[in-house]
């Protein structure tokens, strides 16, 4: 207890002084919580296909939901292994580094977050870089959402054009696009934050 009174004092003392501190906001830990389990089952999905497709050894339990989205979205299914597409694996190689990019900035929070003024806060070069890298990450994630969406639209919807729009809306669209949502705020409250901080000249020091 007495290291936990010694390390808040002195992190209280590192804001007063004008240094870094940050704090996730309650949206971006709820949505780090859901997606990167998500994002993780999904990655397995992709990256081991086709065994984690229907007929393969690694399909049941884990990914039997995947057979209905895989008729959803052709890019999914077997069209796309069939025909030798890459997007599917590409992107899902950007989501292990995102995925990456995101563990590491909620475990620099839970491991070196100090309570100041009743509210947990990392402070200093770690919270500025944990911060970049989450930052960075929601762009790749945003990028790379908008992108996966604008291949439906140039290719004429080739690999979801075959719903019906309440499967469209419910299987598609409404999953896909929690994925432009949450990066978009976590975008606008880290990129704001830290260009508050810049302006305001308390970027941290480099040693």
């Amino acid at each position: 207890m007495a290291v936990t009174r010694s390390a808040n004092k002195s992190a209280s003392a590192a804001v007063a002084s004008g240094t870094y501190a940050h704090a996730p906001s309650a949206f971006t830990l709820l949505w780090l919580a859901i997606s990167l389990p998500l994002v993780a089952w999904d990655c397995g999905y992709v990256l081991m296909r086709p065994r984690t497709m229907e007929g393969g050894d690694l399909h049941w339990p884990i990914y039997i939901p995947y057979k209905l989205y895989g008729e959803i979205d052709y890019i999914y299914g077997w069209p796309a292994v069939h025909s030798g597409n890459g997007f599917t694996a590409g992107q899902g190689l950007l989501n292990v580094i995102e995925t990456l990019m995101y563990t590491y900035y909620w475990l620099v929070y839970y491991q070196n977050a100090v309570s100041i003024g009743g509210t947990k806060k990392v402070v200093g070069r770690k919270a500025a870089i944990a911060v970049l890298v989450a930052f960075s990450a929601a762009v790749m994630t945003l990028s790379k959402t908008v992108l996966y969406w604008l291949c439906e639209y140039y290719s004429g919807y080739a690999n979801i054009g075959h719903n019906s729009m309440q499967d469209l809306i419910f299987l598609w669209i409404i999953p896909n696009g929690a994925w432009l949502v949450a990066p978009t705020v976590m975008i606008y409250e880290l990129g704001s934050e830290l260009v508050d901080n810049l302006a305001a000249g308390a970027g941290p020091k480099r040693d």
